[in-house]
């Protein structure tokens, strides 16, 4: 029987596809130190961010047939070097793509009308002082109108700008490769219409948005540090629901301290799960724990998508 560990969880409906393929699941967490003895009873490992497959690992899991990603960036996982001991490596990047989107958008809001800071003060506040925080939170501003700048313009990016078309914003996107004229948006009713969106360069995007979110994989240095803030317009908000390590987290704090960004929105960080202290305390920041693609429909897709993968692998 072929068996596959699901280290990092996998949706329930997932789980119920393969055993019904005949594939045995467990969905026990070993920890990464001791994860190579525990592989080498297994065909398959499926990840999500936490558990990290590197070289070593794969070289200590001779038995080892298919890795599986639940989402999109494999940034965890040396793909190459898998694929290259004859290692099938598949990942799911379209089921997430909402979700993420959805959650770039519920921080542009809290960071435009403030609420990152009214949801901490009113607990402790709101009784005694209703009448100063209102004052303190009137110069909310609306999104309709406004630019946003979408770095990485993959499934999620397009996503992302698919959002701020129906809201009204104007998009301007760069990514590494060629960028579309426009994107279909789906309305209520089976409405479907054309908009168009700007492909730019990615200093003409950092120095021209009122808006900035990142889709970007991690890379060798951060995509946004020093000299880009310092391309920024005056009282930008960033939000990254990308990877951290992509903002150069200093360079952020300082931004915020000094006013060039109004807030920031931050679903991912440099060193989880322990993140920088200076930001979780921030009063510019809107936080959440790494949960962009933490939805039901989400999870239900990604699970129903991975587990199909893997029975076509192990079926040929």
């Amino acid at each position: 029987m072929i068996k596959i560990l699901a280290n990092d969880g996998i949706d329930p409906i997932g789980k119920t596809l393969l055993e019904q393929a005949g594939i045995q699941v467990d969905t026990e967490t070993i920890p990464q130190d001791q994860l190579a003895q525990a592989l080498q009873h297994y065909d398959g490992l499926t990840v999500r961010s936490a558990t990290k497959v590197r070289k070593d690992l794969i070289d200590a899991c001779p038995s080892l047939k298919l890795i599986g990603r639940g989402g999109v960036g494999m940034d965890n996982i040396d793909v190459e070097y898998a694929r290259s001991k004859g290692i099938a490596v598949v990942n799911t990047p379209a089921a997430s793509s909402l979700s993420v989107a959805e959650l770039v958008f519920a921080h542009l809001f809290t960071g435009v009308r403030f609420l990152y800071d009214a949801n901490r003060k009113m607990p402790l506040e709101g009784g005694s002082k209703f009448n100063d925080l209102k004052k303190a939170y009137a110069k909310g501003i609306e999104l309709r109108g406004k630019t946003i700048g979408i770095i990485g313009f993959g499934r999620i990016g397009r996503e992302t700008a698919k959002m701020a078309l129906g809201l009204g914003m104007d998009v301007l996107a760069y990514d590494l490769n060629d960028v579309p004229k426009t994107l279909s948006l789906e309305l209520s009713g089976n409405i479907r219409v054309d908009v168009p969106v700007k492909g730019v360069s990615l200093n003409e995007l950092i120095s021209q948005s009122d808006f900035i979110s990142l889709h970007v994989p991690f890379a060798d240095k951060p995509v946004i540090g020093q000299a880009e803030f310092n391309l920024m317009k005056n009282g930008v908000g960033l939000v990254n629901c990308s990877r951290g390590g992509t903002v150069n987290e200093q360079a952020l704090i300082e931004a915020l301290d000094s006013g060039k960004l109004a807030f920031a929105g931050l679903d991912v960080f440099e060193n989880e799960p322990q993140p920088l202290q200076a930001l979780l305390s921030h009063p510019k920041v809107s936080l959440t724990p790494h949960i962009g693609a933490s939805t039901n429909e989400a999870q239900e897709r990604i699970g129903t998508e991975l587990a199909n993968l893997i029975i076509d692998y192990f079926k040929k």
